[in-house]
Parts: structure tokens; C-alpha cells; sequence
């Protein structure tokens, strides 16, 4: 079992910027990939970005260019650098783990708060 913990959150202007950690422990051995997702009010959860182990990325078309994901492999912990938020930023967001071996799944944590607003 892998446990998430998401801190960082809070609330912050339009163009400002926020820095989301997600530290990863427990059964962590041979994590594939790690990503960001969120959830806005009256909405379905939606990517925002990925990384794998060997440092790919992927980002949503909404995010790139303002959001950046990266990983710090000994510290099994990644970060999203979230820079020009918008008030459409605003979101529940969740950190994710991608396992491929047992116990595979994907594993969730309880969500940080990022609202944009003036």
C-alpha cells in the first residue's frame, strides 16, 4: 500500500504562483509514474500533469506553459510549480501514484485546496 500526502495548498491572487508537494511512503518500491489531478466545483476530476521515474512528463493543455511537475526520486516526493494561476485554477487537487507491481493500482491522496481569487 502506498500513502499520499498532499500539502501546499491555499489561497492565492490571480498570477500568482503556488508550490504543491506530495510525499509518498509505505510500499513505494518501483512507483512508475506520479501526477496531478483536480477537481473543481461541479466538475469531473481532470489530469493536470504526469511524471514517470525516468522524468517524462506530460501536461493538460489548460496547464501547459504555467505548471511544472517535477520529482525527487530519493525523497519519493513530487512537486508542481503552478505559476499564472487563474481563477479557473481553482480545484480540489489530488496527488497520484501509479504502481505496476504488487500491489499495483493506482493510489490516491486526501486533496489540497488552490483557490484563485482577488
Amino acid at each position: 500500500q502506498v500513502q499520499l500526502v498532499e500539502s501546499g495548498g491555499g489561497l492565492v491572487q490571480p498570477g500568482g504562483s503556488l508550490r504543491l508537494s506530495c510525499a509518498a511512503s509505505g510500499s513505494i518500491f518501483s512507483i512508475n509514474s506520479m501526477g496531478w489531478y483536480r477537481q473543481a466545483p461541479g466538475e469531473q476530476r481532470e489530469l493536470v500533469a504526469t511524471i514517470t521515474s525516468g522524468g517524462s512528463t506530460n501536461y493538460a493543455d489548460s496547464v501547459k506553459g504555467r505548471f511544472t511537475i517535477s520529482r525527487d526520486n530519493a525523497k519519493n516526493t513530487v512537486f508542481l510549480q503552478m505559476n499564472s494561476l487563474k481563477p479557473e485554477d481553482t480545484a480540489v487537487y489530488y496527488c497520484n501514484a501509479r504502481k505496476l507491481t504488487f500491489p499495483s493500482g493506482d493510489y490516491w491522496g486526501k486533496g489540497t485546496l488552490v483557490t484563485v481569487s482577488s
